[in-house]
């Protein structure tokens, strides 16, 4: 019976010459199919329609100057979403507010993480609320990329292989400033005023590691203070007492321009260095006084948006016309936003490169093998990382302000290099 029945099928029903066929375009299908299966590939927060970005930001507190980068954040995403998104999907950007206290950055890492479940945390800002969940971040194996602050413990791919940095970091800009003084002022007397965490220390090892056994004959003042303090003005007046000739402030913004002010209230005129994350014009030199900050040095490495030389810059073109639709009502001179829409630019640029393959693993090998220049950074300053280098930027240059604007002089300086 069923040796008869086997020929029946093939020759009443489906001709072999025809199952032929179907068989041969079944399998044609599925080599076509499975590539595209194969290509998608996604961990948690990310759907064929989404990615989920999480961030912290101190919106209130005393480092709320720094509130106007997330609001920007907030704002590019937006644009970006208007136009269709990161290869066909929509940024999700969720940002909470830590009020720069690490206990509190901790509970909204948490949340992120565990009950809005986003793909990775982005650019949250703070040396010490950073380092508060970066064990943590670590361990759940959730990449914590572009941390806003430049302390050099970001850049440790061996034992935090989850996190990396985006600036310069502090202490390679403290050796910026402490190879400035030698080639300029090698008999100075030194005074410094830094805040009393990881973010100041690390300036301080910074200009150790150039002044080295000169740097205790040099400074003569040496000051901490505390992010909890309402100001820094008895710490100002303790190092004029020292009689120095050189103000190293390496403080947060708040901080940084009350000392600037401090220093003009008391008829004092030391050559001033000031650390680049305080070198925001609207929201620190404008509250200390445009007339007290003239002449204050520090290092850069982004275009300042308020020097007309690089209105013509297509870069800063693009910027100016995202800021005017999406974020008008901010502050022109504030710096902030061009570091907003910077780092943003390179989050969109990794996320772009992952493609379909949008794993949190993946994430973390596209962003140790960076090498490209963002136009709205000073023309060559580059952006590269390898798996052993975890610092995306390492290049400053020196810059004096005028009274209205930053101006670059001398050369561009890795200062990473020890």
């Amino acid at each position: 019976m069923k040796r008869r029945l086997r020929p029946f099928i093939r020759s009443r029903f489906i001709p072999s010459h025809l199952i032929a066929r179907i068989v041969l375009s079944v399998v044609l299908l599925a080599f076509a199919t499975a590539p595209s299966l194969a290509q998608k590939k996604y961990d948690t927060g990310v759907t064929d329609t989404e990615i989920k970005i999480g961030n912290i930001m101190p919106y209130s507190g005393p480092a709320s100057a720094y509130g106007i980068i997330g609001k920007t954040m907030s704002a590019y995403f937006r644009m970006v979403n208007d136009n269709g998104g990161v290869n066909g999907r929509k940024i999700n950007f969720i940002s909470y507010d830590d009020a720069y206290s690490p206990p509190k950055t901790v509970e909204q890492a948490r949340k992120l993480v565990e009950s809005d479940e986003v793909f990775l945390i982005f650019a949250s800002l703070g040396t010490a609320s950073n380092a508060a969940i970066q064990k943590y971040m670590n361990s759940m194996k959730v990449p914590q990329i572009f941390v806003a602050t430049g302390a050099s413990r970001w850049g440790d791919p061996e034992h935090f292989p989850w996190t990396i940095g985006w600036q310069p970091n502090y202490r390679a800009e403290g050796r910026v400033y402490a190879t400035y003084i030698l080639e300029h002022y090698a008999s100075a007397r030194l005074g410094v005023l830094y805040q009393n965490d990881d973010f100041g220390k690390d300036y301080v090892l910074g200009l150790k590691d150039v002044l080295r056994d000169k740097y205790d004959k040099m400074v003569v003042a040496s000051i901490s203070y505390e992010v909890a303090m309402p100001t820094v003005d008895s710490q100002v007046v303790a190092i004029k007492s020292a009689n120095p000739d050189i103000f190293i402030n390496i403080a947060t913004p708040k901080f940084a321009a009350q000392a600037i002010k401090k220093i003009a209230e008391l008829g004092w005129h030391p050559i001033q260095i000031m650390t680049n994350v305080s070198a925001s014009v609207g929201a620190v030199l404008k509250p200390a006084g445009l007339d007290n900050s003239r002449g204050i040095l520090s290092a850069g490495y982004q275009m300042d948006v308020t020097d007309p030389q690089w209105d013509s810059y297509p870069g800063m073109k693009r910027f100016r016309a995202f800021m005017a639709k999406y974020y008008p009502e901010a502050d022109k001179s504030e710096s902030g936003p061009l570091t907003a829409f910077n780092t943003s630019t390179a989050l969109v640029n990794v996320l772009e490169r992952c493609g379909d393959n949008l794993t949190r693993e993946n994430v973390m090998k596209i962003v140790a093998n960076m090498d490209y220049e963002i136009d709205t950074y000073v023309p060559g300053i580059r952006i590269k990382t390898t798996p052993t280098d975890f610092y995306p930027i390492e290049q400053v240059q020196m810059m004096r302000f005028t009274g209205e604007n930053w101006q670059l002089f001398g050369p561009i300086i890795d200062g990473h290099a020890e």
